[in-house]
């Protein structure tokens, strides 16, 4: 298992400084947002320079992309904003595959319009399923194209928000490109200690082979978000428990700030 952090977690738009403090915190992996490269996360295009440039900037650092994130809003429910998404994930998607780096992040989208992380209650409505699924296969033909798998996140105020609400959309795509990136703080709003990590425990079984990708934010019993280590989610039994499935690939934080990222680093690396 291989510890990383959000490179957006530090400031900069030059990947070379960028990705100089992810290896300074303690850091081997980025998930990579391309406005460290002083671009839009969703641009229209990436020159060839920018790409030169994120490489030359992962092998100075010896910082490896183990993700490129390609967020959009898939259920909003203007038909043309999903369609400008979409264009702007195939760039990210071929961006990613220049870059050799094997994820793109996806967010599976609310009907919320002005907030793609934010609840709506016509989230639960089928047709924003189908709007989400329908993005979700055209996303899939692009990523086939190019050879990288896309992650999704069972996050509270997206349409996929669940463990079984991943697995059912991996069963619907039919495609092995489709992975998840299993967050345990974006699996509960509010918990004890034991009942995130019976929650968090149950997660872990149902998507067993299919995680592509652990992130590492934590959440306060009142479901604030928190560091890692601070909050109810026990990670030395979720570290334990994603390896005991096979699971050796990245685990990334976020959701703090630069300067606690070496302690962070610290902290998880001494769950390995």
């Amino acid at each position: 298992m291989q510890i990383g952090v959000f490179a957006k977690t530090f400031p900069g738009s030059e990947p070379a400084g960028v990705l100089a403090a992810v290896r300074e915190a303690g850091f081997a992996v980025t998930q990579f947002n391309l406005a460290c490269a002083g671009l839009p996360s969703m641009p229209d295009a990436v020159a060839d320079d920018a790409i030169g440039a994120i490489e030359a900037a992962s092998n100075a650092s010896g910082v490896a992309l183990v993700a490129l994130s390609g967020t959009y809003n898939m259920a909003h429910l203007d038909k043309s904003v999903r369609d400008d998404g979409l264009r702007r994930l195939a760039v990210v998607i071929e961006t990613a595959a220049r870059l050799s780096t094997p994820l793109v992040t996806l967010c599976t989208g609310t009907r919320n319009r002005d907030d793609q992380w934010a609840r709506h209650p016509d989230n639960a409505d089928p047709s924003a399923w189908t709007d989400m699924a329908a993005e979700m296969e055209k996303a899939l033909q692009l990523a086939e194209r190019h050879g990288v798998d896309l992650g999704i996140e069972p996050e509270q105020a997206n349409i996929v928000t669940s463990a079984d609400d991943a697995m059912r959309l991996i069963a619907e795509m039919g495609s092995k490109r489709l992975r998840i990136v299993l967050d345990p703080a974006n699996l509960f709003e509010q918990a004890d200690a034991a009942q995130a990590r019976a929650i968090v425990t149950a997660a872990i079984e149902t998507t067993a082979g299919h995680v592509a990708m652990a992130h590492a934010k934590d959440r306060f019993a009142d479901g604030r978000f928190a560091t890692a280590g601070r909050g109810v989610v026990d990670f030395p039994d979720f570290v334990a428990r994603l390896t005991a499935t096979g699971f050796n690939g990245p685990l990334v934080t976020h959701g703090l700030s630069a300067e606690e990222a070496p302690e962070v680093a610290h902290f998880l690396k001494g769950l390995l």
